[in-house]
């Protein structure tokens, strides 16, 4: 499954450590209503977004991530928690809560092997298996509740990206997968030496880290420096995507770079203003690639030709956090504003209600 995310920061640490993963327990507990979230991040009362008609009535009003798992499932992350939409109904999973029992902003989902659903949060990770909510803190292990990014990999293991680093759960314990070291983003709110913000398993089963030192790669028990081995020019790496062909896209604070022959380009460099960097990449069903730069800029990118994908002033869409491809082809843009699908070049706002 594709995930595709924007970003807010990035990190990273390989050398296993082990500690014990214990385990609380709660029972789904379902709601279709929602009550009012939490006050967490962006001004809500942004007038570049005045002009939806409900405002209040969006899935959460900001979604920081999506998901479509193996059953067609929906799954939304936003500052409300968890959000499921099924058998045309979507639910709140209320169960979904730090150790304090508040709830959380969910960053990352993710499935695994035996359809148990993974989410990487504001404090910890937390799982979904059959009508069972497991949540996992530091106190079980975990080496940082402040969670950005996780993965599932083919041998079953959770991989969790956190603000210090990376740690891998077998589901008994959590071992620290120790990573380089890398610098602090001065120009984000938050930041650190060892945040990574995106953990991704390719066609191939190579794990990729992309963190604050860099674009790592992983496989067979060999970590990889690929910033250093292709060119990448900066240290701030915040996703890695594969197209349907296998070729690799890397979206970084400098621009967008294309993975090939060994070596990195910068298919954007002069040709847009990246600002805070290029975030979320998609493709869509012709093979276009869709990506975001500087958080509000909208681009597609196919054999060599880059196009700025203009917004109407009165169909302007999400701040978009990530890109997303369902299974029925339709690309999704989740952000600061709610989720919307694009149809016919126009941005379809999904609330509460649909339409879906």
């Amino acid at each position: 499954m594709i995930k595709i995310k924007l970003f807010m920061v990035l990190a990273v640490s390989l050398i296993l450590n082990s500690c014990h993963g214990q385990k609380n327990k709660n029972e789904l507990q379902p709601s279709t209503s929602v009550k009012k979230l939490e006050e967490n991040t962006l001004n809500t009362k942004n007038e570049e977004y005045s002009f939806f008609s409900d405002f209040n009535n969006q899935i959460s009003q900001v979604v920081r991530t999506i998901f479509q798992d193996s059953q067609g499932d929906i799954w939304f992350g936003g500052e409300g928690g968890a959000f499921r939409f099924s058998h045309n109904s979507l639910t709140h999973i209320d169960s979904i809560r730090s150790k304090s029992g508040k709830r959380v902003t969910i960053k990352d989902i993710a499935e695994d092997n035996d359809g148990k659903i993974w989410f990487g949060h504001t404090d910890g990770i937390s799982s979904i298996d059959g009508n069972t909510v497991t949540n996992y803190y530091e106190s079980d292990g975990l080496i940082s509740n402040d969670v950005w990014s996780i993965a599932a990999d083919k041998n079953g293991k959770i991989w969790v990206g956190t603000i210090d680093g990376v740690c891998i759960f077998n589901g008994q314990k959590f071992t620290e997968f120790v990573l380089p070291e890398g610098k602090i983003d001065t120009t984000l709110g938050i930041s650190s030496t060892k945040m990574v913000h995106s953990i991704f398993e390719d066609s191939k089963g190579t794990l990729w880290f992309s963190s604050n030192a860099g674009l790592f790669s992983y496989a067979n028990n060999s970590l990889t420096n690929v910033s250093k081995e292709v060119g990448i020019q900066t240290n701030f790496v915040n996703e890695i995507f594969e197209d349907n062909n296998g070729e690799l896209w890397v979206s970084t604070k400098i621009g967008l770079y294309n993975i090939t022959n060994g070596k990195a380009k910068n298919i954007t460099n002069g040709k847009i203003e990246t600002g805070k960097g290029i975030g979320s990449i998609a493709e869509d069903k012709d093979g276009n690639l869709w990506f975001v730069s500087n958080q509000h800029s909208l681009y597609t990118y196919n054999k060599g030709i880059l196009i700025e994908y203009k917004k109407a002033e009165n169909n302007k869409g999400p701040v978009v956090f990530q890109i997303f491809k369902d299974q029925h082809n339709r690309l999704w843009f989740v952000g600061f504003g709610g989720a919307f699908i694009l149809e016919n070049g126009k941005f379809i706002n999904v609330t509460k209600n649909g339409p879906w």
